[in-house]
């Protein structure tokens, strides 16, 4: 089984199925926009599902390694890329929705928010590092950069789970709704806490 399965992921096909699922949930909220599915506040729809799947994508993302290693699935790695790119896809989607509907396209009034509050201002942050994470995510970025510096660079994702989950925090304290952001804080906090243990034991004699 596994390795018809490490085979399916070496395979042509993977990327474009995983592609395509990834995909749905954007093509599902064009469709939902479109045909007024998406009940009485269509803008806080739009801004919640596309901050939740910035957030799944990340989990999906930082699972990758843990389950390529427990699983022994190597082709895992190819997949990578993509999955970051997609994080950052629904990011930028989470922006421009606030931007859009928030905001309405203010520069001026975006960036005083932005200044003014610390949700927003931390939200920001981890979308900064998610764009530079995949401007250089190229094959000639990690040529331009050298091999040791992407990979301090790429370690950042783990301070925009942190920045994102903190964010999405201050974004539920104001509805004293803390059950999702307890189930990303696990999640989250599994996936880092495999990545600290896997180093230490590394690191013993």
């Amino acid at each position: 089984m596994r390795v018809t399965v490490n085979r399916w992921l070496g395979s042509g096909f993977a990327k474009p199925a995983v592609f395509g699922v990834a995909l749905v949930p954007f093509l599902w909220l064009v469709l939902a926009a479109s045909m007024d599915w998406l009940g009485a506040n269509p803008a806080e729809a739009l801004e919640r599902s596309t901050g939740d799947w910035t957030l799944r994508m990340l989990c999906c993302v930082l699972a990758v390694t843990p389950l390529r290693t427990v699983a022994h699935l190597p082709a895992l790695a190819r997949l990578r890329r993509m999955l970051g790119l997609f994080v950052f896809f629904y990011a930028a989607l989470h922006m421009l929705a606030y931007s859009w509907f928030d905001m309405g396209f203010d520069l001026a009034d975006i960036a005083a928010d932005i200044g003014k509050r610390p949700f927003v201002l931390v939200g920001f942050m981890a979308l900064v590092l998610l764009a530079a994470l995949a401007l250089t995510s190229f094959n000639r970025a990690i040529r331009a950069l050298g091999a040791r510096r992407w990979q301090a660079l790429h370690r950042t994702v783990y301070a925009v789970a942190l920045l994102a989950l903190v964010h999405f925090f201050w974004m539920r304290a104001g509805k004293n709704n803390f059950t999702d952001v307890a189930v990303y804080a696990l999640i989250l906090g599994s996936l880092l806490g495999w990545r600290i243990a896997k180093k230490f034991s590394k690191n013993e004699p």
